[in-house]
């Protein structure tokens, strides 16, 4: 592991890099659209943009999408793996996945983060800090579990959907794709495809489009 290349110099993209050296990575840089007028972010440097990124691939060793939307890490992960990116997932040496569970490439997993057995993860997941995942959970693509969140077993989530900070998913519920938890709800019945969903028990808000 030497050259790993983080698209989107973020405070979630500052997370990945120290994730990344603490897994043994020796050179972390970042590539962001405000390029060149920012030259860093954290401790690392940013060498380029998008577009430059594309460029130097043959020269990176592996590459990961640095951005917190769903929608934008959907979109720049597939055009990443279309122009042969090798792409990588990063899990926090401080994190526990059981190894009957599975994990999507372009995933990142911090500290204090516990998947438990046969739960399956999407691609370009995002699982924050101290989230949990119980048994036979099935997450999909581009999949957001913020910082405490907790999901009991056989929960299903959506492709491209945020579960906020602290919420609950009990158990067998299905939530649909693109939904968005909001922070501390405590969901108790399944929830249709884009829906924003806040409280305790979550109540419906209505579309997010």
């Amino acid at each position: 592991m030497n050259r790993l290349a983080i698209l989107g110099a973020s405070g979630h993209g500052k997370v990945l890099a120290d994730i990344a050296e603490l897994c043994g990575w020796a050179e972390v840089v970042f590539f962001d659209d405000a390029w060149p007028a920012r030259q860093v972010n954290g401790h690392w440097p940013i060498v380029g943009d998008s577009a430059a990124l594309l460029g130097q691939l043959p020269h990176v060793d592996g590459v990961i999408v640095g951005i917190g939307n769903n929608q934008v890490r959907h979109d720049k992960q597939r055009q990443l793996a279309a122009a042969g990116a090798p792409l990588v997932s990063l899990i926090h040496p401080q994190a526990v996945i059981s190894c009957h569970s599975t994990l999507g490439i372009g995933s990142v997993v911090m500290a204090g983060v516990v998947v438990n057995i046969d739960s399956r993860i999407g691609l370009g997941a995002i699982l924050n800090t101290g989230c949990s995942v119980d048994h036979d959970n099935i997450l999909g693509d581009f999949v957001h579990l913020s910082p405490g969140a907790r999901l009991a077993g056989g929960v299903t989530v959506g492709d491209l959907s945020w579960v906020g900070i602290g919420a609950c998913i009990r158990q067998m519920i299905q939530v649909g794709s693109e939904v968005v938890i909001g922070a501390g709800a405590v969901v108790v019945k399944s929830i249709a495809n884009g829906i924003t969903a806040v409280g305790v028990p979550a109540r419906s808000l209505g579309s997010n489009e």
